[in-house]
């Protein structure tokens, strides 16, 4: 079903390191995801660093989440997409993927994420890094968008928070940073990883 998408992926991860993909899922499903993360029960303050020391600290980052549930089924769904990329990504590209973890994202007004690398310093864990965003109303004034730089810290693009739109990159190559949001902002983000699941 998503052999051409994860193909598309693949192909952009060695050539240029990432890829920012419109229109990626069935819209059926960007929008039952969309009404799920709606529903703020559950959601926590976003920590930084790894699980180890993870730590919140409001002023390098102010939104909210909460772990993507494999029993939902609308969330399997999604995840059922994300494990055949994995799949796909370990036998075209041999990259020895583990397993994938994922969470919902609220950005309120206001909130944002400093510029930052997905992969932690002296780890190696998280490998690709994708980010799928649900609002299924978003203009330009309502900012919030993803800033993906380059090694030199160099702008490479600039992301708009639409509905159905999937970016990954690989995670310990390109620093980023989300922008303040006009008005509440959701997502998915999440890591394939090469250590085993926690």
């Amino acid at each position: 079903m998503y052999e051409k998408l994860y193909s598309n992926i693949a192909d952009a991860l060695v050539e240029d390191g990432y890829i920012i993909i419109q229109n990626a899922l069935e819209k059926q499903l960007s929008h039952r995801l969309c009404l799920l993360a709606q529903d703020e029960n559950g959601y926590k303050n976003a920590g930084i660093s790894s699980s180890l020391n993870l730590h919140v600290d409001s002023t390098k980052r102010s939104d909210k989440t909460r772990w993507i549930d494999e029993d939902n089924q609308i969330q399997s769904e999604y995840l059922n997409f994300t494990n055949g990329l994995l799949s796909y990504l370990n036998h075209s590209l041999y990259l020895g993927l583990k397993y994938y973890e994922s969470h919902f994202a609220i950005y309120d007004r206001g909130d944002f994420y400093e510029k930052h690398l997905d992969a932690f310093k002296n780890s190696t864990n998280r490998v690709v890094t994708t980010v799928y965003y649900l609002n299924e109303s978003w203009n330009k004034s309502d900012a919030g968008e993803l800033i993906i730089y380059d090694k030199h810290n160099n702008k490479l693009t600039t992301v708009s928070p639409k509905s159905n739109t999937l970016v990954v990159f690989m995670s310990d190559k390109f620093p980023h940073e989300v922008l303040k949001a006009s008005k509440k902002r959701y997502s998915i983000a999440g890591w394939f990883r090469v250590d085993r699941s926690e």
